[in-house]
């Protein structure tokens, strides 16, 4: 079977202009330029932020000195996971107390090390000095690593 291409037939003519009208759009755009400038980059465009986020400090905390920070009257919400505290302050949703009108599920890992409810998928809480997590299996290890 030979192909033949001819110009001479309308169906072809018709294809190959689309093909040369689709080429010439992809070759050479079109660009339209606005016609006013976006208000929001008059003034230049900054990636800065508007203000600097807090610094964090480096501290070290006890489950005693961990314990204020339980998000009770619109106070700031830390919690420890594996040894690590994270400020959730910004989730109040999700981690706000249960005596608060934004109570979250998490509310009771609040002030607390979480490590142990985070690992074993638990709402329990569990009130030890400083819990070693050694009994955890390795499946509730990468549980609690997330």
């Amino acid at each position: 079977m030979v192909f033949s291409f001819n110009l001479g037939t309308p169906i072809n003519t018709a294809l190959f202009a689309y093909i040369l009208y689709s080429v010439q759009h992809i070759v050479f755009p079109t660009i339209s330029r606005p016609k006013t400038i976006p208000h929001e980059f008059k003034s230049g465009y900054s990636w800065m932020p508007k203000s600097h986020p807090p610094t964090v400090l480096f501290k070290n905390y006890s489950p005693k000195t961990l314990e204020p920070f339980n998000g009770k009257d619109g106070g700031r919400i830390l919690l420890a996971i594996n040894g690590i505290v994270f400020d959730v302050t910004a989730g109040r949703n999700f981690y706000g107390p249960s005596e608060s009108a934004t109570y979250g599920m998490y509310g009771n890992f609040a002030g607390r090390d979480a490590s142990r409810g985070m690992a074993k998928q638990s709402f329990d809480i569990v009130d030890q000095p400083i819990d070693s997590l050694e009994d955890l299996k390795p499946d509730e290890i990468d549980n609690m690593k997330g």
